[in-house]
């Protein structure tokens, strides 16, 4: 215990299953510290029935849910989810005031978190920003993340690339930590399932060939947002003896036109299709073993898919710009260039090469990592801009 016996408060925003699932371990190991009280504020899609209310998956980890802030993401249209964002401002506003953080704990690039953190800088609170300084050129998560970056004063990001693009943005090298992927993190820390369990709970059997698809839209395609997702399905209709595993995707602006191709789709062939609104972290990563790829283009795909020596291919360019594990194939949004990665998925030159697959966003203990840095003390509120010839040997 700290020598004033006053526990500091550390509160973590969650507005995503998948989110969620990033944090779990992250959250247990807080709750547990002497010196911490874990706080927990959940918006975003945990909140909404179309989702999967997964806000109850948190609870039943054991978690008491400290504040909810409802976005009404009724509308996925641009001026729905700037109103959305709007709504999280003023909404985190109001809790901070009643919880009166230490510290906001935010992962990655959502809207929901822009406004937790804005929330946070008129009222003076320290934001702990974890997966900064990544790239994804095809969404405007993009632009979010960097903008959460200039609002946050410690980093923890996942690999030396993204530390100097941190850095790069004038951020104090003193607070850039590079500890890890939190995805490898929770895999090495997880009792996952086995096959028959899987099947249990997923309620099919798989077959020959088994893939897990998830696929979200690309806020900043030029084309409709749904033409890439049309593709894939059209190609994905080709394949025989396969079980296609979709989970549904996030609450980004076009996400309700992809809820209907999706299930219309797996609605067509219920045998070899099925669909999940949230498989949970541990029904996600259980299932990851006893698939032979992922398909689509969430980041899942090159942070934690390559942990388990399985392929993915990343589909458009909502990924682009991240780091690659040699598992990942690159494709684009249309059907013959996606038949082209599924058929090198399945040649017995790639599926030799899975042995040797290195994840480049680490081996894990990027939990402790954090909950040891952010033990030792807080940077001042007040930053500094660090012009970036200073930061040359940092």
């Amino acid at each position: 215990m700290n020598k004033s016996n006053v526990k500091k408060k550390i509160c973590v925003v969650t507005g995503t299953r998948a989110e969620y699932g990033l944090l779990k371990l992250f959250c247990l190991k807080i709750k547990n510290h002497p010196d911490f009280q874990l706080q927990l504020v959940v918006t975003g899609s945990h909140l909404s029935a179309l989702h999967g209310n997964t806000f109850n998956e948190i609870e039943a980890d054991g978690f008491k849910i400290d504040q909810k802030i409802d976005l009404k993401l009724e509308s996925d249209t641009p001026t729905g989810i700037a109103r959305s964002t709007g709504i999280a401002v003023e909404g985190f506003a109001k809790s901070y005031e009643v919880l009166k953080p230490d510290i906001v704990v935010i992962l990655g690039d959502r809207y929901e978190l822009l406004g937790a953190a804005i929330a946070a800088l008129f009222h003076g609170i320290t934001v702990a920003h974890i997966h900064g300084g990544e790239t994804t050129e095809g969404a405007i998560d993009e632009s979010i993340r960097h903008c959460l970056t200039k609002l946050s004063h410690l980093h923890f990001v996942a690999a030396d690339e993204y530390r100097r693009r941190v850095m790069q943005l004038g951020e104090d090298p003193a607070y850039v930590f590079n500890v890890g992927g939190l995805g490898v993190d929770a895999i090495r820390n997880m009792d996952l399932l086995d096959r028959e369990a899987v099947e249990q709970r997923l309620r099919v059997k798989f077959k020959q060939k088994n893939l897990l698809i998830t696929f979200h839209p690309e806020t900043l395609a030029e084309r409709g947002a749904g033409n890439s997702l049309i593709q894939t399905l059209e190609a994905l209709s080709t394949l025989q003896d396969t079980l296609l595993i979709f989970t549904l995707p996030n609450a980004d602006t076009g996400h309700q036109e992809f809820f209907r191709l999706i299930n219309d789709f797996v609605a067509d062939d219920p045998e070899n299709r099925v669909s999940f609104e949230s498989l949970g972290q541990g029904g996600y990563f259980s299932c990851l073993q006893f698939v032979d790829g992922v398909i689509g283009n969430s980041s899942s795909g090159l942070l934690e898919a390559p942990t388990f020596r399985i392929g993915t291919i990343n589909i458009g360019d909502r990924q682009k710009g991240r780091l690659r594990a040699t598992s990942v194939i690159d494709c684009e949004g249309q059907t013959r260039s996606i038949l082209q990665a599924i058929e090198r998925l399945y040649s017995n030159e790639f599926r030799q090469s899975l042995s040797d697959v290195k994840n480049p966003y680490g081996e894990g203990g990027a939990s402790d990592l954090i909950v040891e840095l952010i033990s030792g003390g807080s940077p001042k509120k007040v930053k500094k801009f660090i012009d970036i010839s200073e930061t040359k040997n940092s």
